[in-house]
């Protein structure tokens, strides 16, 4: 059975960082790419971030968090990272990660075959 599952959100002021947690259970992690997507109220679920099966050396950054979130992946671990840095009010969502049957890096959330339960973030002004 697949399991992906989220740690490491909370409640943090702007400005400050947190760094989720994915690990996943159950599938051939290194394999897969691995993305976080975010879903705050009112809004459609969107793409963070995604990085290449195997070796990571390829990642994908939404606009609206490039040089401010990094994406990084332990195999060894079944563990994908999500540092985020300089967080902004517009970052409260809940964050999931997911993975998908291929090594290569897409932001369609449609091309994913496993989600997490998520985790909440939420940054006060």
């Amino acid at each position: 059975q697949v399991q992906l599952v989220e740690s490491g959100g909370g409640l943090v002021q702007a400005g400050g960082s947190l760094r989720l947690s994915c690990a996943a259970s159950g599938l051939t992690f290194s394999r897969r790419a691995m993305g976080w997507f975010r879903h705050a109220p009112v809004k459609e679920r969107e793409f963070v971030a995604v990085i290449r099966g195997w070796s990571g050396v390829s990642t994908y950054y939404a606009d609206s968090v490039k040089g401010r979130f990094t994406i990084s992946r332990d195999n060894a671990k079944n563990t994908v990272y999500l540092q985020m840095n300089s967080l902004k009010p517009e970052d409260t969502a809940v964050y999931y990660c997911a993975a998908r049957s291929s090594v290569v890096v897409t932001a369609d959330a449609n091309e994913y075959d496993y989600w997490g339960q998520g985790t909440q973030v939420t940054v006060s002004s």
